[in-house]
């Protein structure tokens, strides 16, 4: 169907520099695969991981509030909509890292021995997992957002309905394949560590990034034009408090796993922290959780914080800095050894993930109308009052 562009025009050359950050970020990662392969598939975990955490927000954003029939969030729901086009684009970068990449994960170089162990963390078994995680999502994330569109023509309320058991289906999906993803894709960099809470440790980062970043977008088509006559202080105000509210879940679960490992004191179990409390990590430790909680913490805790659209921004940029360190701080000590690396491989990688997100939120925001105008719920959502 033919779906009229957004009301929205982009600073003069903004989608130039867009495509040539994004030019100039491949074109050093192809750079680093030659000179210095090992830190830049590290570099290329990292930047995949976060993109498809970002997309995996917005879905996860849309189906929550689908099954439980809220209706406040109508008026900006095309923008977690628009940011489920990264998915395939995260899971590209992901799928290389994976078969080319794949000596970042000691356990593909050692001799099996045998267990449960040995069963899963084989090559051929941990590709298949992957795939299956992805085009889940994928396919998810799809029908999910074809139906809302789709509902801007046929006006019917059966559309919402029909996304809502999706949604919870989805739901169910994501958090066992979620659970499981980072295991596989993070903890498995240190095969020889586990936990049982670092599933929901990464879900609580996934989710207070993809706010976030949420945010973010959402201030910017307010003040940019398309959102401007939809969303007020009371959606920016509830967003806030999401924000708030799952910034400190995460350090709930942050030092949950933490406490458990420190005072067990079990040598297999706090090899994972040794590393990253020792020399120059050590700042870096200690600011995760500045960045992720205390500041936000901080900054969020008045009312009036959370209804001033430059301060949420500026405390939603500060989240989603903290989130790209807390993956950093995951990925990273494996193959940097005892000090952090940050050069122009790490540097590559990172701009030119985030200029490709924006290039492919734009372009998705642009494929169908600004707001749901067909969903049944958009007039209460206008009028929401916290």
């Amino acid at each position: 169907m033919n779906v009229p562009e957004m009301d929205f025009k982009m600073p003069v050359g903004l989608n130039g520099f867009l495509r040539g950050v994004t030019l100039a970020g491949a074109l050093i990662v192809a750079a680093g695969l030659m000179w210095a392969p090992q830190r830049t598939w590290s570099s290329l975990l990292l930047a995949g991981y976060f993109l498809v955490c970002l997309g995996l927000a917005g879905v996860f954003f849309v189906a929550t509030h689908y099954a439980a029939g809220a209706a406040w969030h109508v008026a900006f729901r095309r923008v977690p909509e628009a940011m489920t086009a990264i998915l395939p684009y995260g899971a590209g970068i992901l799928a290389a890292v994976f078969l080319f990449g794949s000596s970042l994960y000691p356990w593909t170089a050692e001799k099996a021995h045998g267990g449960f162990q040995a069963m899963w963390l084989n090559l051929p078994f941990f590709l298949s997992r992957a795939a299956l995680y992805l085009t889940l999502w994928f396919l998810f994330a799809r029908a999910i957002v074809r139906r809302s569109r789709l509902q801007d023509v046929t006006r019917a309320a059966m559309d919402t309905q029909k996304n809502a058991r999706t949604s919870i289906l989805f739901l169910v999906v994501f958090a066992v394949t979620f659970w499981l993803a980072s295991f596989d894709w993070l903890m498995s960099l240190t095969p020889h560590w586990y936990s049982t809470i670092f599933g929901i440790y990464n879900f609580a980062g996934m989710f207070s990034s993809g706010l976030a970043v949420m945010i973010l977008l959402v201030i910017w088509m307010r003040r940019a034009g398309p959102l401007r006559d939809f969303v007020n202080q009371e959606h920016l105000h509830d967003l806030g408090k999401l924000l708030f509210a799952f910034s400190t879940f995460w350090m709930y679960i942050w030092f949950s796993q933490y406490m458990l490992v420190w005072y067990a004191n079990i040598p297999e179990e706090t090899v994972y922290y040794v590393q990253r409390q020792h020399g120059f990590w050590l700042p870096l430790f200690i600011l995760n959780f500045l960045l992720n909680w205390v500041v936000p913490f901080v900054v969020l805790l008045p009312t009036r914080t959370k209804r001033d659209a430059g301060i949420l921004g500026k405390a939603a940029l500060i989240v989603l800095l903290g989130r790209w360190l807390d993956i950093y701080l995951m990925t990273q000590p494996m193959s940097s050894g005892s000090a952090p690396r940050f050069g122009l491989w790490e540097i590559g990688a990172f701009t030119g993930a985030c200029s490709l997100f924006v290039l492919i939120f734009l372009r998705a925001m642009r494929r169908a109308l600004p707001v749901p105008m067909g969903d049944p719920m958009l007039a209460e959502s206008l009028h929401y009052h916290n």
